[in-house]
C-alpha cells in the first residue's frame, strides 16, 4: 500500500518521535521510504522549508525522492477538487493574498492517481473543506497518523 503524507504527520513524527528514543519506529518508517511506499508532493516539501522543525527540514533535504513534482493527471485532479465550489474554501484567505503554499489538494490528487492513502492529522468535520472531507467526496482513502501506524501493525 502506498501512503501519501501531508505536512502535519511528518511534522508530528519529527517533532515528537525522536530517532534515538524510537529507533524501531524510524527503522520501519525508513524501510517504507526505501520501498517507495511513503511518498508526498513537491508542495509538501515547500511547506517543510518554512517549518521550525530543523530535523524535518534536514531529512527532507536528504530525501528529495519522496517529494515528487505533480503529474499532469494530478494537476487535472486538483482542478476537479476546486471545481467543487465548497472545496475552494480549502485555500485559506491569507494564502491567497500572500501566495503561501497549498499542499492539501496535491496530496489528495497524488493519492487518487496512484490509488494510495492520504495520511494527515486532520479529522473530518461536518460541512468543512478539510482533507478527510475532500477525500470522502472523491472516494480517496484517508487516515490519521495513528491509523497509519495501526495499518502497518506497529506497536512500541
Amino acid at each position: 500500500m502506498s501512503y501519501v503524507f501531508d505536512t502535519a504527520p511528518l511534522w508530528t513524527l519529527f517533532q515528537n518521535y525522536y530517532r534515538r528514543r524510537f529507533p524501531t519506529l524510524w527503522r520501519n518508517f525508513d524501510a517504507l521510504i526505501e520501498e517507495g511506499e511513503v511518498v508526498s508532493t513537491r508542495e509538501v516539501r515547500r511547506e517543510i522549508e518554512n517549518c521550525p522543525v530543523e530535523s524535518l527540514r534536514e531529512w527532507a533535504d536528504g530525501n528529495g525522492q519522496v517529494f515528487a513534482t505533480p503529474t499532469a493527471d494530478e494537476g487535472a485532479f486538483v482542478g476537479e477538487i476546486y471545481a467543487v465550489r465548497h472545496f475552494q474554501q480549502n485555500i485559506e484567505r491569507q494564502k491567497l493574498l500572500k501566495g503561501g503554499e497549498v499542499a492539501d489538494p496535491f496530496v489528495i490528487a497524488k493519492a487518487a492517481v496512484i490509488e494510495g492513502t492520504v495520511v494527515t492529522m486532520e479529522r473530518p468535520k461536518q460541512n468543512a473543506a478539510k482533507i478527510p472531507n475532500i477525500c470522502d467526496h472523491f472516494g480517496v482513502e484517508c487516515m490519521h497518523l495513528e491509523e497509519f501506524m495501526e495499518a502497518e501493525g506497529w506497536e512500541f
